[in-house]
Formats: structure tokens, sequence, C-alpha cells
């Protein structure tokens, strides 16, 4: 399966992130923030957004003495023992912290042996998850976490996925022509979220953007009941931003 991989913004920040833990883990005895911004070549303002989300994540600790030392979470992410697990709580732990800031429900989905998987989500009382009454696998043309995947493929890959399933009319606002969706696929910019406007369920609108780790494909989404459609486009640029974190733990 050939992708289409074209840098988004959480990309290019979890590169200079790693490249930043990759530096911190070269001082057993701790770097500063001077030493990481000459090793690394960021800049000072770029440096310090990175190391207050490698802060918050657990990767980097700050010593008594202001240096950075690598923290538990990377510890634990980063041991072959358990580290299915520790994955999971971690993922888990930004999932919830992104419904939280978001006041929506998120989903970490991704595109498996030609099947749409949705593999985590956070969701609550004040952000419900969306009703599945068409299972997510067969409804890839009709949700932004599918659209989003689909994006990501190349056009044989996006044709061969269509060919398997068949483009159920699920609401009025359903895109049902497999030349459409394609032409909609295609013209999708790669920073820009993928949308559904009540095209899976009524009363319903989501958003997904990609995270592409290596060889794969996956996305976060978010949805919102329709009452908060007006908060659709802030939300997803908000989920843009944070996706960085979600990449990284990926990444380890």
């Amino acid at each position: 399966m050939a992708l289409k991989h074209e840098p988004t913004a959480p990309y290019h920040s979890t590169q200079d992130a790693l490249r930043v833990l990759e530096t911190v883990a070269q001082h057993s005895a701790g770097a500063t923030d001077t030493e990481l911004a000459r090793q690394t070549g960021l800049a000072p303002e770029r440096l310090a957004t990175l190391l207050r989300m490698l802060r918050r994540e657990g990767y980097v600790e700050q010593a008594a003495d202001g240096a950075y030392v690598t923290g538990e979470a990377l510890r634990r992410l980063g041991s072959a023992h358990d580290r299915e697990r520790a994955l999971g709580e971690k993922l888990q732990q930004t999932l919830d912290r992104l419904r939280d800031s978001l006041g929506a429900a998120v989903y970490l989905s991704r595109y498996v042996d030609g099947e749409v998987r949705i593999g985590q989500y956070a969701d609550g009382p004040a952000t419900p998850a969306v009703n599945e009454w068409v299972d997510f696998r067969y409804s890839a043309h009709a949700t932004a976490i599918g659209k989003s995947l689909l994006t990501q493929l190349d056009h044989n890959a996006r044709r061969d996925h269509l060919s398997r399933h068949k483009m159920a009319r699920l609401t009025s606002r359903t895109i049902t022509s497999d030349k459409l969706l394609l032409s909609c696929l295609e013209s999708q910019p790669p920073t820009v979220p993928v949308l559904d406007l009540q095209e899976y369920a009524i009363g319903t609108v989501c958003a997904a953007v990609p995270i592409t780790a290596g060889s794969s494909v996956g996305c976060l989404a978010l949805s919102l009941p329709l009452e908060h459609a007006h908060r659709l486009k802030q939300a997803a640029d908000a989920l843009n931003r944070g996706a960085a974190p979600v990449l990284l733990s990926l990444a380890i």
C-alpha cells in the first residue's frame, strides 16, 4: 500500500521533540537549556515551547540545578518490558487531557490491514462519544476519521477501500458518489482538518487531523453535538496543535 505522506505541523514538532530527547539522553548529569539550544540548533523560543510540552508529558524532568534529565514516562516507554501497556496508558492520559481542554470526545484511529480501527477514545458525561449506529469500518466515506485516513492513502489504495465497502447513504448529507468522494479526498490539504457535518449521524459534527508515524496511517478526531457546531473549527485547530504528544508517544 502506497502512502501520500506530506508532513504536518505535529510531525515537525515531533521530529524536533525527538531531537531534544536524544540530546537530553546523551547527558547523564542533565543538560541546560543553553546546551540544548546549541546542540539541537533550535531557536530559544521554539525550544522553550517543546520543553514545556515534554515536561508536561513526563518525558523530561528539571533537576534542582535547572538542568533537564530524562523523565519517568520516557523511561517506561523506552523499556521493552510492558511497553504496550505503558503506551496505552500514556495515550489515554493524552486523550483524556485533550477531551477536557477541547470540551469534546476525542478518538485515536488507525488504518490497519485495509480497515478503519478506532484504538482508543476519551469521552465523558458532558462529552459523549458518537453512537456507532453503523460500524465505522464500513462508513469511512461518511466520517471525518475515515476520510482523514483515506486522504493519507494513494489513489489506488483509496479505490481499493471503496470497492470493498459500499458507500451507503447514512444521512441526507452523505456523499455516495465514489467519483465525488475521490475528488474531495484528492483536494484535501494535509494540514487542514477533515470535517464531517452530519454526514454520518444527524445531530453530530466531527473533525479529524492526520497523525502519521513511520509507515502507519492514523488520525486524531473529535466529535461535538450539533448545538456546539460553532466551536468545531476552533476545536479542530486546537486538536491539530495538540496532536504532537500523541505522535511523540507513538514514535518513541
